[in-house]
């Protein structure tokens, strides 16, 4: 129990519903998920089992795809249709073109204000606590990065669109802006993540076919999956029994921040990390992990 499941969130459950039916399946493993899809969403949701979910920081560094559904013409104290939805008295309807050009501006390093309705944290509680209870929180804008917006099909009020973007980036404050942007509104209808980095949603798992621990263990990716972008070393047994040890490693490799150190038969072993001094020290170590199967 060591590594990622790419599941295929149902719409309706939250990705905590998801992470606690992977976890009763695991114990006394643990579980953990990298990067929270609403009830309304589906697709591509990464739970990590076991020592795997030390690796959760470096999964927020792949960059994601969505595909949206916005309904333009309204708005929405959510920006989605679970929230209270209010039409606009006699909302423009902006074309095709112009829509393509509002999106265009919103490509590259931009400046997001996030949803009332999130899961950040205001004060140590959730903004969608405070919203919920009628003092929504003044939410400071940040900077997220959009690497596309594509327009799949558009049949007014009807817009569909494909985005790629990088983590914390809130698709649905995506729609509104681009909507604020041309004198409407819009209100997100659907969402779909197709893709997390190397794991895309033709290669993931529906949740209700995992029914064992043995399913799990099936349907598992490797752990240095989540690290793809670390380049790699192999280490000998000496260098390997020096890790267990947490001894700094001397590896005749240019210096890196980073590395990902694995075996010969390519398991992962550590992510490592350069020091002034030279030498190599375990940022994140697995041995004990491999030790323990």
């Amino acid at each position: 129990m060591f590594g990622l499941l790419n599941i295929e969130k149902p719409p309706g459950l939250t990705s905590r519903d998801a992470v606690d039916q992977v976890q009763r399946l695991v114990r006394p493993w643990r579980a953990g998920h990298a990067g929270t899809l609403d009830p309304l969403a589906t697709g591509v949701l990464i739970i990590l089992v076991g020592p795997a979910t030390r690796l959760t920081e470096y999964l927020h560094r792949y960059d994601k795809e969505y595909e949206a559904q916005f309904l333009l013409g309204q708005i929405s104290d959510t920006e989605d249709v679970t929230g209270a939805v209010q039409p606009l008295c006699d909302a423009p309807r902006p074309t095709e073109a112009a829509i393509q050009g509002a999106a265009a501006l919103l490509v590259g390093e931009i400046q997001q204000r996030p949803p009332a309705f999130s899961a950040l944290r205001v004060g140590g509680r959730r903004a969608y606590d405070l919203a919920r209870r009628g003092q929504p929180a003044a939410l400071p804008t940040r900077p997220v990065v959009v690497h596309g917006i594509e327009i799949v099909r558009y049949d007014y009020p009807l817009l569909e669109l494909r985005v790629r973007c990088g983590t914390g980036t809130y698709v649905r404050s995506l729609g509104r802006d681009l909507a604020e942007s041309l004198g409407t509104g819009a209100t997100m209808s659907r969402l779909c993540r197709t893709r997390i980095g190397p794991f895309p949603l033709d290669q993931s798992v529906a949740l209700s076919r995992l029914s064992s621990a043995e399913e799990v263990a099936n349907h598992l990716h490797p752990p240095h999956t989540a690290i793809q972008g670390l380049p790699t070393v192999t280490l000998d047994a000496r260098q390997a029994r020096d890790l267990s040890f947490a001894r700094p490693l001397t590896l005749a490799v240019d210096p890196q921040s980073e590395l990902a150190a694995v075996n010969a038969d390519g398991e992962l072993l550590a992510v490592l990390a350069y020091r002034p001094t030279g030498t190599w020290h375990p940022a994140k170590n697995f041995i004990a992990a491999h030790e323990a199967s």
